[in-house]
């Protein structure tokens, strides 16, 4: 077969088999009387093993020493190339990523671009001063998606809130995306994820956040039951409870709960919540279990609400005293009747550091 022939039947050009046989890849079996190139089917074969090899990123100099070197075994080579073309991937995907970036950005000529390329820069530095400085003067040039990813990627304290503040100032909704970020397989990305979605005023991150309570992470957990909090909704309350509960910003959980006791059934049902988790010790002792009777004007006969009901926890108990502390503690801005017997109570409580604390915050409420 002549070499027009093995072109056409290829797909390789005459120009690159020529090329090869230059370099000692391909060397036609024989020529004809008139002094051309004849390519027998072995020929042929090596051609299509030559295109094979090259289609994996092997080098003609590879391609030469796989094909005639016994010696040369596929593995480190392999495992070269594998690294190699990952690392073309990761170019070619940052490179596509910083395209639509400045797509999303609607750029009217090329300053717009450059301006965008240079924000975008400005966002990947190394500088957390950069960083922060870009943050703080990214306008509407700046598409959404590097915002929330630099926000999702960002270690620096200072320049996370930056990144938030000029998330939440743009006015472009980056909820859902930001909500991909709860799902990570990494707790610090899933944390900068729920902050994020926090100082996000609407009705869609006001969504995620309550999704975000049955999450499994308890730190996302605990930062979307504060949001919610913040925003009147009394689904947080068994979150904010067991914050208490375990000490994990139980102060900032006390507030979001005296924020919700707004009206008298949510601040029952948050003092019932909090007893319930009180576990064994509550109760009012008779005068023969200490010799003293319960301060005047106290109804004994009536019991203090579970948090079976309204708030979805089951009395635990029993409770570490610490934790009971805190639960007594929590009841000091709860208004209403029922925290008010809860503190009668706990004022006679086993627990001298509870009963202390009950009676503080009676002569607190009884001064107010």
């Amino acid at each position: 077969m002549l070499i027009g022939e093995v072109a056409r039947r290829s797909g390789v050009s005459a120009r690159m088999l020529r090329h090869y046989e230059s370099l000692g890849l391909l060397r036609p079996s024989g020529r004809t009387g008139s002094g051309y190139r004849e390519y027998s089917g072995e020929d042929i074969r090596r051609i299509f093993h030559i295109e094979s090899l090259r289609s994996l990123g092997l080098s003609l100099r590879d391609v030469g020493r796989a094909l005639d070197d016994p010696g040369f075994t596929p593995s480190a080579l392999v495992d070269d190339l594998i690294r190699q073309t990952r690392e073309r991937i990761a170019a070619e995907t940052d490179l596509l990523t910083r395209l639509r970036r400045i797509d999303a950005a609607e750029p009217a000529g090329w300053e717009d671009v450059l301006q965008v390329v240079a924000v975008l820069q400005a966002l990947g530095s190394k500088s957390p001063a950069a960083r922060q400085r870009a943050a703080l003067s990214a306008g509407d040039e700046v598409p959404v998606e590097a915002l929330v990813e630099a926000v999702l990627r960002e270690t620096e304290p200072n320049v996370a809130g930056a990144l938030r503040w000029a998330l939440a100032r743009s006015g472009a909704d980056g909820t859902a995306l930001l909500a991909k970020g709860l799902d990570s397989t990494v707790p610090a990305v899933r944390e900068r994820a729920v902050r994020s979605l926090a100082e996000l005023a609407g009705d869609e991150p006001t969504a995620h956040l309550r999704d975000a309570l049955a999450h499994p992470d308890v730190v996302v957990r605990g930062h979307a039951a504060l949001a919610l909090g913040t925003r009147g909704v009394a689904d947080a309350i068994p979150v904010l409870i067991d914050m208490i509960v375990d000490g994990r910003n139980d102060t900032d959980a006390a507030d979001a709960l005296s924020v919700l006791a707004s009206d008298t059934a949510t601040a029952d049902r948050i003092a019932g919540g909090l007893v319930s988790r009180l576990g064994t010790g509550t109760g009012t002792p008779t005068d023969t279990d200490t010799g003293t009777r319960p301060p005047t004007g106290t109804r004994t006969d009536q019991r203090l609400p579970e948090l079976d009901g309204p708030a979805g926890h089951s009395t635990r108990g029993p409770t570490e005293a610490p934790a009971r502390v805190r639960l007594t503690q929590s009841l000091a801005d709860i208004p209403g009747d029922t925290a008010s017997r809860a503190l009668i109570e706990l004022a006679q409580d086993a627990d001298r550091a509870v009963a202390v604390t009950a009676t503080y915050l009676l002569r607190l409420r009884d001064a107010h």
